[in-house]
């Protein structure tokens, strides 16, 4: 059964990785099925509404979104959003660090959200994109990831991949940087550090020791620690970095005897397990007749259970969110990890590295990394193009 760490969604408003990609030739049309809307399950029976994503492409599903879904949420509970929102979006701005003090479920009940714009609302946005609930999610990390998007409404929309994401972007940026007479290794461990005096030359791998006049580490956090507090450990500017803490996450992706969902979209399930699911065989993995992967939540608590117990729990979850998942599974892999991602929980970001250490021929690159756009590709991205410019710069120094 093909798996991957999760099911991926490209956002419309990203900038720098959509440059990367047109570089390496990549068609982002053909990369990519555009949503035009998204779904809110509420269990047990209670409703489901259809929301739209995309203000250019679909301008009356967005406005009717709005307008309409007032069995999920009612003009009043609509409208106790607008103070959140104005008032998040401000400190944001202006006052970042008192932001993180205090969670999305504190900010919310601050400036009178009702309980079930929270639930209906918040919840699947926190715990169906990055595994928390909103009283153990940042506030600061969820209007940074909202910022954008409010900037740039008119270039929102949600795009899902037409094929495994290694083979319709990996693969390509690989050929790509081959092409420009760069080499890749696959399946080679680094194993640990070279170091001469002070500086870093290279990387220990099994087949031997591969030097260079600058490394840069941009390996997912739990594996960037583990490789450098050997060497770094007891330094004390390193503290903050081996510091910052991760969270477990826990995906769900099952093959059916026919598609579950009517279209291949991003659906949420507050008040269960399923945080954020979608169908994909008619975009990522049209070779199965029926193909649903989750993010399931509250990773944490689920992390204790078996593969067997969380198939369980998700079944009988479906049943709630008026899908009839068991008779229709074949197949079905639990994906779990727990630090490939850097935790959102609040008064954690004070803890992420710049990307220039200190250490001379040492940089490090990955979304936990400081850049403006937290847990996402497009973060990522930015974190390379920061390493690079220190790279380029500590390269002219020694010059």
């Amino acid at each position: 059964m093909l798996v991957e760490s999760g099911f991926h969604k490209f956002l419309g408003f990203y900038e720098d990785l959509p440059k990367l990609l047109r570089r390496a030739g990549i068609d982002l049309d053909k990369m990519l099925t555009w949503e035009k809307t998204m779904e809110i399950r509420i269990p047990d029976g209670k409703t489901a509404g259809e929301f739209g994503i995309a203000p250019v492409k679909a301008p009356l599903k967005t406005i009717g979104g709005l307008l309409g879904n007032n069995d999920i949420l009612s003009y009043a509970e609509k409208l106790s959003l607008l103070p959140f929102l104005a008032a998040g979006f401000k400190d944001h701005a202006a006052n970042p660090e008192e932001l993180d003090r205090c969670s999305v479920k504190e900010y919310a009940e601050r400036h009178g959200v009702h309980p079930d714009a929270l639930s209906h609302l918040l919840e699947p946005l926190t715990g169906g994109i990055l595994f928390l609930p909103p009283e153990r999610f940042s506030a600061l990390v969820f209007f940074s990831l909202f910022a954008p998007a409010a900037a740039k409404v008119l270039k929102m929309q949600i795009g899902g991949f037409n094929g495994g994401m290694r083979d319709v972007m990996v693969e390509p940026l690989i050929e790509a940087i081959r092409d420009r007479g760069g080499e890749v290794r696959l399946n080679s461990p680094v194993r640990g550090l070279l170091r001469d005096g002070e500086a870093v030359r290279g990387v220990r791998l099994d087949s031997g020791d591969l030097r260079a006049g600058h490394v840069v580490v941009a390996a997912d956090l739990g594996s960037a620690q583990r490789l450098l507090r050997p060497e770094f450990g007891t330094a004390p500017q390193w503290q903050p970095f081996f510091a910052l803490q991760t969270m477990p996450h826990i995906t769900l992706q099952l093959e059916l005897t026919e598609p579950l969902l009517p279209e291949d979209r991003t659906e949420f399930g507050p008040g269960t397990i399923w945080g954020s699911f979608t169908e994909q065989s008619r975009t990522t993995f049209r070779h199965v007749p029926g193909r649903v992967s989750a993010i399931l939540t509250p990773s944490d608590e689920l992390m204790a259970l078996t593969d067997e117990e969380i198939f369980e729990r998700a079944c009988l979850d479906a049943v709630r969110l008026g899908l009839e998942l068991r008779p229709k599974v074949t197949e079905y892999r639990v994906i779990r990890s727990r630090d490939l991602f850097y935790s959102v929980q609040p008064g954690n970001d004070r803890h992420r590295p710049e990307q220039r250490t200190g250490v001379p021929g040492l940089t490090l690159a990955g979304d936990y990394t400081r850049q403006s756009m937290y847990t996402t590709m497009e973060g990522a991205v930015r974190s390379g193009l920061l390493a690079a410019e220190a790279v380029i710069e500590a390269l002219q120094t020694q010059a």
